[in-house]
Order: structure tokens, then C-alpha cells, then sequence
């Protein structure tokens, strides 16, 4: 819709965006996991058809900035924007005073119109970030395909691990995740792109690895099917198939080494059977 009614005005076509996320600034322990990184955003913007992008630092100045100075200063003076789409509940502003009402009016006066974007609803479900969010964290995969439009996907620079997938004889590429928070956690059947890599099938397992220990942070760990090869330091994107099994504690190494064999022959099965016309993006 932005595109498309950019290129009909003769305007580039902008997206502003918050980095952090406002929730994460005000209260980061409950904060919502993030759908994807700020690399991620950009590249798929970018994949739309997006002339650029304006990152907006959310921090205390920001957060205090009352919702008038925010149109003058960064919509009007910063962007010169001629002509706004929001969505129907967006909000702004110091104590998200401002909202489409507020917008419309300063536009009346600085010269640019408003459009809302109103709800979109798949299968009577309002398509919204929660609503995906709860889809990935009960592992329903297809529904949350539907949400988005594409499979869900996530993506990382490999680093590093304890090579404890190696002595079991399933060798890991393990994503860096800077922290973030997953939105999803389990055993999935996957696909792998990336430096040289094209829908490599594999196993990953999201979550913190409780056979392990306690109060491990949450990783992404990917076995490649019939892979062999240094994948450390690649930037790797994983796509999320099917969703096999929750994350559980083993009582020993050889009885997780025995799952995660049931893990790559369901996920070995899962490819078999799998047709090209399945993976729309």
C-alpha cells in the first residue's frame, strides 16, 4: 500500500521505524519478543520495494517528546513528508497523546494528507504483531504463515559453541542472537539459506537447552542434513517449516543423542514429502 502510493504521488517511498522497540525502553524485562532483528526489517523493506528508511533512536529525549514537536520537528522539518499512512490504532507522542486525529489536523496546516491503514483480518483473526507472536510461542506454524504472509524466519552470524553437538555426532551451526529473545522455542524441521547456502534442509532446536543446566541463555542451533563444511562467521537465514517437538530435559547425553537422531529422521521425512510450491516467502 506505501509503495504503491508513493509511486502514484512521484514520492519516495519512506518507512519510520523505533530502535529500541518504545517497550523495550521503558520496561525491558517485559518486553515482547522481537519478530526479527534490525538487519532483517531492512532487507525485507528493502524487498518490498522501499526507497528508504528513517531509524528513529528511542530514547529518553524521544520518549518526553510531546506528540505536536514530534510531527514539526521530524515528519515536517526532518522528512518534509507529503503524504502519511498509519495504521488505525497507531499512537505517538509523550504519553501517546497523539493520534490520527492530531495528525490529520497538522496536516491541514503543514501542507501533507493523512491515510489510515485499516485492519486486515486472515481467517477472522486481526493480523498484528501479538497475534503472530502468540501463534510462533504455541508452535502453530501455519497459522502464524498466514498472519505474516511467509514462513517465519530468523536469521544470524554463526559463532562459536561448546561443540557438544559435534562429540554427539551432530555438528551445530549456532546463530548469535545478541540477547533477543526468541518468539518461538522447540524442535523444528528447517531450511537454511545464506553465503553459498540454498534451502539446505536441517534440524533446529530454539530454546535453553535444559539437559545442559540451569539459567542458560537462549540459543538457535541448526543442524545441516548432509552438510559438510566450516560454517563459522556466516550469516545464515533459517525458515521455519514444522514445528517437531517441545524442548525437553534428558536424564543423560546418550538419551538426548537418541532424540535428536528421531529429530533428523523426522525431519528428513518432512523434506521427503516436501513440494516446491510450499515454500512461498
Amino acid at each position: 500500500m506505501l509503495v504503491a502510493r508513493a509511486r502514484a504521488l512521484g514520492l519516495p517511498s519512506t518507512v519510520m521505524c523505533f530502535e529500541p522497540h518504545p517497550r523495550e525502553f521503558f520496561a525491558p524485562q517485559q518486553a515482547p519478543a522481537r519478530l526479527s532483528s534490525l538487519r532483517d526489517k531492512l532487507e525485507r523493506l528493502a524487498g518490498l520495494g522501499v526507497d528508504q528508511v528513517y531509524v528513529c533512536r528511542f530514547n529518553a529525549a524521544l520518549a518526553a517528546m510531546e506528540a505536536q514537536n514530534f510531527i514539526d520537528a521530524l515528519l515536517v522539518r526532518r522528512l518534509a513528508v507529503r503524504h502519511v499512512v498509519i495504521g488505525d490504532d497507531f499512537r505517538f507522542g509523550c504519553k501517546r497523546r497523539g493520534d490520527f486525529a492530531l495528525l490529520e489536523a497538522a496536516g491541514l496546516s503543514a501542507g501533507f494528507s493523512v491515510e489510515a491503514m485499516h485492519t486486515v483480518e486472515i481467517d477472522g483473526l486481526r493480523a498484528s504483531s501479538s497475534a503472530l507472536r502468540a501463534a510462533l510461542e504455541c508452535g502453530d506454524l501455519d497459522l502464524a504463515r498466514r498472519l505474516q504472509g511467509r514462513r517465519f524466519q530468523l536469521s544470524g552470524r554463526v559463532r562459536h559453541g561448546n561443540k557438544l553437538g559435534r562429540e554427539l555426532g551432530y555438528p551445530t551451526a549456532n546463530l548469535q542472537l545478541h540477547g533477543r529473545r526468541l518468539p518461538l522455542a522447540g524442535i523444528f524441521a528447517v531450511s537454511v539459506e545464506g553465503d553459498g547456502l540454498a534451502a539446505q534442509p536441517g534440524a533446529a532446536s530454539l530454546g535453553v537447552r535444559p539437559t545442559l543446566g540451569e539459567g542458560l541463555q537462549p540459543s538457535c542451533e541448526v543442524f545441516l542434513l548432509d552438510f559438510e563444511g566450516d560454517l563459522y562467521r556466516r550469516h545464515l537465514r533459517i525458515t521455519f517449516h514444522k514445528h517437531l517437538r517441545e524442548e525437553r530435559r534428558f536424564d543423560t547425553l546418550d538419551a538426548l543423542k537418541a532424540a535428536i537422531a528421531a529429530d533428523v529422521a523426522a525431519t528428513r521425512a518432512y523434506f521427503d514429502n516436501f513440494h516446491p510450491d510450499q515454500t512461498a516467502v
